[in-house]
């Protein structure tokens, strides 16, 4: 379980005085995914929406290659937090013990327990999809994601991703402590919704670093709206894999950093 309580007596302080308030702070526990009854990851995240992150983790990092190599999921508590217990079929897991590595993170951190270079930066294919969408379109849909962060809200502390349709519509939220988690989350929603990641693009509340373009490639997102800068690495690999970055999106504009494939109108 979480050691910090969900609300906490604090003081508060402003050039006006000082008063003392009860707010609510987030929580943030490990996460052991188990495959097969085998430890492969422990990730600080959000206890929300965890069969989701399992799903979108396991994908992200190459374990499956979709819904069907997942034989069941489920969640257990633990002393001091949670496990993602997950069964995967025989093809998968044999993949799995190529990576050789236990994988210690940190709040969704990109590259812990990496042990070879090549095994950060995987081979992406080309984004199959012919979305296009307005710019206009991708700035309302950014300016209305508050609205839908109602754990951040709460309590200030949680990144998000949303993904949106070819309309503007936002289809779902996913939130996490860790700006990877949050990601992933959404994308096992994708994957168990089997919502087309094609048919719309998604938002993150957070820079937009190559570990994000790297897992939108994999499943299948083509453009990737961020509401902070993005990194000269991440640009390569979006024009790798043919996906429009999007940065600083926000209520003064939005900066369309990368579209090869012109999907931005």
């Amino acid at each position: 379980m979480d050691k910090r309580p969900e609300n906490q007596t604090m003081r508060i302080w402003s050039p006006e005085g000082e008063k003392t308030e009860i707010r609510q702070i987030t929580n943030e526990v490990p996460v052991v995914l188990e495959y097969n009854c085998v430890t492969f990851a422990v990730m600080m995240a959000s206890p929300t929406d965890l069969i989701d992150f399992s799903y979108g983790f396991s994908l992200t990092e190459g374990i499956i290659s979709g819904k069907k190599d997942i034989i069941y999921a489920q969640i257990k508590e633990a002393p001091k937090g949670k496990v993602a217990a997950i069964e995967i079929n025989a093809r998968s897991f044999h993949k799995l013990e190529k990576y050789n590595r236990t994988l210690s993170g940190r709040t969704g951190c990109g590259l812990c327990g990496v042990e070879k270079l090549d095994q950060a930066f995987k081979p992406l294919e080309k984004v199959g999809s012919d979305l296009k969408v307005a710019a206009a379109l991708i700035h309302n849909a950014m300016k209305n994601i508050k609205a839908h962060q109602h754990l951040n809200k709460e309590t200030g502390a949680l990144h998000a991703a949303a993904f949106v349709d070819h309309s503007g519509k936002i289809i779902a939220v996913r939130e996490d402590v860790g700006r990877h988690n949050a990601l992933d989350k959404l994308i096992g929603h994708l994957m168990l919704e089997e919502i087309d990641p094609g048919s719309g693009f998604a938002m993150i509340t957070s820079r937009c670093s190559f570990e994000m373009v790297q897992k939108c490639a994999i499943a299948g997102i083509p453009i990737i709206a961020a509401v902070s800068a993005t990194t000269g690495l991440a640009v390569d690999l979006a024009d790798q894999a043919g996906i429009s970055i999007i940065a600083f999106a926000r209520k003064q504009g939005l900066n369309v950093v990368t579209d090869s494939e012109n999907r931005i109108l």
